[in-house]
């Protein structure tokens, strides 16, 4: 069966220990955008969550019509594997910017270099412990 929406959109969230707040940051001052974040203790479930009140419920950057989420695992936090999240660009100079910004403090996966798919790609783990691949060319 096929989706029959006009409109599709995936969105990632982002899970972390205790650094989500610092981690959005981070993201808004490397992509822009528009930040909100909401933590347990604004929340009607505040008495839930005692012992972290300042950590983050959900976080929403918004970027375009792009959204990044997240939030701070109260308990039974595990470390992110498994994914990536894939950055598409038309920009060398933009795609270089972001890479490095998101390099710093992190580890370099694969150095930013022509393939065969791209002019441009490279993948890295951001402080953070992310995983993002940085793409320049088409939309395929």
């Amino acid at each position: 069966m096929a989706i029959t929406a006009t409109k599709l959109t995936f969105e990632s969230y982002l899970q972390f220990n205790g650094n989500a707040r610092a981690a959005f940051e981070f993201y808004q001052q490397t992509f822009g955008g528009e930040l909100s974040i909401f933590t347990y203790g604004e929340s009607p479930m505040s008495d839930r969550f005692p012992d972290h009140p300042g950590n983050v419920m959900h976080a929403r950057l918004q970027i375009a019509d792009a959204a990044l989420m997240g939030c701070d695992v109260p308990e039974d936090y595990q470390t992110p594997r498994g994914y990536w999240i894939s950055i598409q660009l038309s920009d060398k100079a933009e795609a270089g910017r972001i890479f490095n910004a998101l390099a710093d403090g992190g580890e370099i996966d694969m150095p930013q270099q022509e393939t065969f798919w791209s002019p441009l790609f490279g993948m890295l783990t951001d402080r953070y412990g992310i995983g993002w691949m940085i793409n320049v060319g088409t939309d395929q």
